[in-house]
């Protein structure tokens, strides 16, 4: 028995596989070999029922026992399970070859914490023809990445590829909490914020051999799934960049209607002021709700320091956001007092709207504001208490 400590552990989930889990396997150990890599190969079996466990098990994989569902809980249970600082996944259907180990391995000794597969020609990989869905190929996967490049800053070409190799530490330090397909994602999305050293290596992806047996990816579910972690993931998108847009649109439109601006034919009134104030609420609501997220995720340990929640942080105390309350509380006041002592000034009768509503909409919604931002305050201050 050879005792030499591993260097890679390669962990291929695998759920009713049989077909190809022993192909898969032979080829990664017949790849450490070849190159004299000190290795292990490992099945993490998430409740096959087709011999795939067996087959594994003859070609020399160390077979551990994943009982929870899921491609993420498959994974982390095999990762769990491995014995080395590298670690390399793929699937077990038979589409990536694992007989191209060795370049995932040259990445990681030179320091790389996560080396992405890139299947898609963008990155300089291949697709062998009927190895991805037209729909896959051309709009989901393409769309998906620019959304990753987009929100998160990751110059991955290929977010869903899951041939990777990752070090122990990294994926320790990322703290993964997905347990279905977005398991995968998740750890892009880590990488980037907690800004890991990471290269993306071109490779084929081949026709799997299931010969007609459906995949387990189910392509609007995990779409959506995936979507949803991107929004989860990222405050300021979810909320931050809507709020601020929408306060700021609020804020012009009420600015402009208190002034009765004239745009083309038609004089924004106090039915503009009216929806102005809603979206400059919604918007204000929204931005705390991303401060909110962020403190959150912070506390938790879902994401690291980042620039805007330390900047924040700086300017932000309880006392300051109350006084400021304090203020556009009292102002908005005044504008409603004016227009009570007019109206008790005239009788209490009836009263010019298209001239009181100019100064009560204003005034109702600056003291509804300082009334979200001082109740905002308090829950910012609760939920950073454990952070500072």
């Amino acid at each position: 028995m050879n005792n030499t400590p591993p260097e890679v552990s390669v962990v291929i989930p695998c759920l009713n596989e049989a077909l190809t889990v022993g192909a898969c396997v032979r080829e990664a150990r017949e790849a450490l070999e070849r190159h004299g890599i000190a290795g292990e190969v490992i099945l993490a079996d998430n409740g096959s029922t087709d011999g795939s466990p067996e087959e594994a098990q003859k070609a020399g994989a160390r077979v551990v026992a994943v009982p929870r569902k899921g491609y993420g809980h498959a994974l982390a249970g095999g990762i769990a399970a491995a014995r080395a600082p590298f670690i390399i996944m793929g699937d077990a259907d038979g589409s990536y070859d694992f007989s191209q180990l060795e370049p995932f391995v040259r990445e990681l000794r030179a320091g790389y914490e996560l080396v992405q597969g890139c299947r898609l020609p963008t990155g300089g990989g291949r697709i062998e023809a009927g190895a991805m869905p037209f729909t896959h190929r051309w709009l989901g996967n393409p769309a998906l990445t620019l959304l990753a490049r987009l929100m998160f800053g990751t110059r991955i070409h290929d977010v869903y590829c899951g041939m990777r190799g990752f070090t122990r530490a990294f994926y320790d330090r990322a703290n993964l909490r997905c347990t279905g397909m977005e398991f995968a994602t998740e750890m892009i999305i880590k990488a980037a914020q907690m800004g890991a050293r990471t290269a993306e290596l071109p490779i084929t992806l081949r026709r799997d051999g299931r010969k007609g047996r459906p995949s387990h990816l189910r392509t609007f579910r995990d779409g959506w799934f995936t979507l949803r972690l991107f929004l989860l993931c990222s405050p300021d998108w979810l909320f931050l960049v809507p709020g601020i847009g929408l306060a700021a649109a609020g804020a012009a439109g009420g600015f402009a209607s208190f002034f009765a601006v004239h745009v083309g034919a038609a004089t924004l009134g106090i039915h503009t002021m009216l929806v102005s104030s809603l979206l400059m609420l919604v918007g204000t609501q929204c931005c705390f709700l991303g401060i909110f997220a962020h403190t959150f995720a912070l506390v938790k340990g879902l994401k690291p320091f980042g620039a805007f929640i330390a900047g924040f942080y700086r300017i932000f105390n309880l006392e300051k956001a109350l006084i400021g309350s304090a203020i556009v509380a009292l102002t908005g006041l005044c504008l409603i007092a004016s227009v009570f002592l007019d109206w008790r000034a005239h009788g209490y009768g009836p009263l010019a709207y298209e001239h009181t509503l100019r100064v009560v909409i204003p005034g109702v919604t600056l003291v509804a504001l300082a009334a979200q931002v001082s109740f905002s305050s308090f829950m910012v201050s609760i939920l950073s208490l454990e952070s500072k």
